[in-house]
């Protein structure tokens, strides 16, 4: 018999334990549980040192919200900088870029085409109710490891439509970068990075003027009124940040 190795994510230890012991039922199922991101990560590293792997990790969408923090602000968080906690779905982006061969089910308390659409870019296969049954989350399991994608039916509408808008925005934001040239392209990726003007004359050996004189191009370009607005249309159309740690160390090694 083949067994299917799940991890339950979930801060809520009743739910978790639960869930477990109704899954670890099945005859072909091992379940292991874990109370937060950062555990569940040592799972899965340490079940790959050890020779093993799991198949499936299904995680609180809302993890984290006991420790005091709403979905919104983690996701957003203050001024747009980045959430203060990771939540299930950002557990889930970084799940999927260490361990490619996990499939990941967030299961949700409440219906949230947005923040459904996000987990599935982020790399989810599933999207699943806390409260359905044992039977369908065994359907969702199963079904996942055949590379199925599994959604609630009356969230598909919302979340296709999620989705073309973000491929929208993306497209969009992709033709107002592709405007820039090659210097404020640059000057942009430290932007995103989080680097300062100051940071960025010093990284690009330029003078602090001549910086703010390509941010100010940059949002002329981009159609924005803030570098926080200019980050956030750059990220949506996939800008990557500048390597500051690959940087440091080729800087090195000129020094060396």
């Amino acid at each position: 018999m083949v067994r299917i190795r799940v991890l339950v994510v979930d801060d809520h230890r009743i739910f978790a334990e639960s869930l477990a012991a109704a899954l670890a039922a099945e005859p072909d199922v091992d379940v292991s549980a874990a109370g937060s991101g950062p555990a569940a990560l040592r799972c899965l590293e340490r079940a790959v040192a050890e020779g093993r792997r799991f198949d499936v990790l299904l995680v609180d969408a809302d993890l984290g919200a006991a420790a005091g923090a709403v979905p919104a602000q983690r996701e957003a968080g203050a001024a747009g900088q980045p959430p203060h906690a990771p939540d299930g779905i950002a557990l889930v982006a970084g799940v999927r870029a260490a361990h490619p061969a996990v499939r990941c089910v967030v299961l949700a308390g409440r219906d949230d085409p947005r923040r459904a659409a996000s987990a599935l870019q982020a790399g989810a296969s599933g999207w699943v109710a806390k409260d359905c049954s044992l039977s369908r989350l065994l359907a969702v399991v199963r079904g996942v490891l055949r590379e199925e994608t599994h959604l609630p039916p009356a969230l598909l509408t919302g979340v296709l439509r999620e989705l073309t808008a973000a491929r929208k925005h993306r497209s969009d934001g992709e033709r107002l970068v592709e405007s820039l040239t090659p210097r404020e392209h640059e000057v942009l990726r430290c932007m995103v990075a989080g680097l300062g003007r100051k940071d960025v004359a010093a990284r690009l050996f330029l003078s602090p003027h001549t910086v703010r004189t390509h941010m100010q191009n940059v949002l002329g370009k981009l159609g924005v009124h803030s570098t926080l607005a200019a980050v956030a249309l750059a990220r949506r159309a996939g800008v990557r940040p500048a390597d500051l740690a690959g940087d440091v160390v080729e800087r090195s090694g000129q020094l060396a």
